[in-house]
């Protein structure tokens, strides 16, 4: 039986706008799987972005509880949650979110040197995670001299560095063509089949589909929240 590495209970969000109030997010309660494969969508305005931000330790709730892998992660300081983001979540972004001064193997290296891994160390785990998605022939490139697959890979390999308790991907193939979009896609199926817990922050449906579970938001709350019965199956 697996456990639950979320548990979100009761989850508000409050911004204060001017003299206004607006309700991001409204009482949400979800769990989520070890080893599952979510994707959380909704329209501009539904809370998905904010949602991703509390899950991603980016942001705190108004109210609610907020339990990542055992520990409330709630209400804590910046700094714990700054500890929390690189020991137990990988982050995807759209834009990549690649320093362009650094080779790839350096960039899939700083969650190691932020914290606290030898050098040596560091450098045996970024090689082997760049050949794990790969990129074994592209580890002293800079992003510039990388196509947009290729600095995606990156990005997930940087994600994966820590082993984290999972990983999160705002619109991963967002900013890229239709054929490397399918295979990011497919790099992501090959994490999930190796035990990783992926959420998926997306507006595109046919990305979607790559998830096992879909959660769909509106106006802070969730709308539906079901298995995914079409699941995008690779040849």
């Amino acid at each position: 039986m697996s456990q639950n590495v979320i548990e979100i209970e009761g989850i508000s969000k409050i911004y204060q706008v001017g003299n206004q109030e607006v309700h991001a997010l409204r009482s949400v309660t979800t769990q989520i799987e070890q080893g599952d494969y979510v994707a959380i969508m909704g329209p501009s305005g539904s809370g998905k972005s904010t949602l991703m931000n509390i899950i991603g330790a980016l942001d705190t709730p108004t109210s609610g509880k907020y339990v990542l892998n055992g520990n409330d992660v709630s209400h804590l300081t910046d700094e714990k949650l700054a500890e929390i983001r690189n020991k137990e979540i990988g982050f995807v972004f759209q834009t990549f979110n690649l320093l362009h001064q650094y080779t790839a193997l350096e960039n899939v290296m700083l969650p190691l040197v932020y914290g606290g891994i030898e050098k040596h160390e560091r450098i045996k785990r970024g090689e082997n995670t760049l050949r794990d998605v790969g990129l074994n022939d592209r580890m002293t490139h800079k992003p510039n001299e990388l196509s947009g697959g290729q600095r995606q890979r990156v990005a997930v390999a940087r994600a994966l560095i820590n082993d984290p308790a999972i990983i999160l991907a705002d619109e991963p193939t967002g900013n890229l063509d239709s054929k490397t979009s399918i295979d990011i896609m497919k790099l992501f199926n090959d994490i999930h089949a190796g035990g990783n817990t992926i959420i998926l922050v997306t507006h595109e449906e046919d990305i979607a589909r790559h998830a096992h579970r879909i959660i769909r938001l509106r106006d802070g709350v969730i709308e539906s929240d079901e298995r995914n019965e079409k699941i995008t199956k690779f040849k």
